[in-house]
């Protein structure tokens, strides 16, 4: 579980932020806060390649400069419904990006996706998109949600999977399915449980956000 194209936390911050989210007891307004703030903080570490021009001249109060702009257009694609939680975080960072909803839920039996939401426009409105997904456990939502994306139109290596914990499995069914995508996590766990749940994970992500725990 290598590779140039994946990225995970080393920050001591985000560190101590996914600790906190794992910690049973967090109720949901504070679930929602450290989501949000995970996103900002592995957002930050996946945007550093970003392009930028600095054609365009301002003024300082003292005089002028060449000012520094985006070059790409940026999407984020929030997997509904636990996705959600990532889009303020990052809308920090791009306040101005549409947000590009896709809704996948996996099936109880097979843990296979099945799409049931779509709103990407007819023809791509972005150079690059995040996909935000808290968990990635058995990495067949990812896989198949990059795949929807590539089919709209979007090369692999404009793709970033951005989240906050995966699984080592997951990890490396997307990494051999799409190799040429860019992938961001706070952390990674060992293992999955035969429901396929990561151990010892942070929950169920939505659940967790929502306040729909049974």
């Amino acid at each position: 579980m290598t590779g140039p194209n994946l990225h995970i936390s080393q920050h001591p911050i985000v560190g101590v932020k996914l600790s906190q989210l794992r910690e049973v007891k967090q109720n949901s307004k504070a679930v929602r806060e450290l989501m949000s703030e995970l996103a900002t903080l592995v957002g930050y570490e996946a945007t550093l390649d970003i392009g930028v021009s600095k054609d365009k001249t301002l003024t300082s109060p003292y005089e002028s400069f060449q000012g520094t702009e985006l070059s790409q257009r940026v999407a984020l694609v929030p997997i509904l419904r636990s996705g959600l939680g990532l889009v303020d975080g990052f809308l920090t960072l791009f306040p101005e990006a549409p947000v590009l909803h896709l809704g996948l839920f996996r099936e109880k039996v097979t843990l296979q996706p099945v799409e049931y939401y779509n709103k990407l426009p007819q023809t791509p409105n972005a150079d690059v998109c995040y996909v935000l997904d808290p968990v990635v456990a058995t990495g067949n939502t990812a896989v198949a949600t990059v795949n929807i994306l590539k089919e709209w139109g979007i090369a692999g290596e404009n793709i970033k999977f951005v989240g906050i914990l995966a699984s080592k499995q997951g990890i490396t069914h997307l990494q051999e399915e799409h190799p040429d995508i860019k992938i961001y996590f706070a952390g990674v766990d060992d293992s999955l449980d035969e429901n396929g749940y990561i151990r010892p994970g942070i929950g169920d992500s939505g659940d967790r956000l929502w306040n729909t725990a049974a």
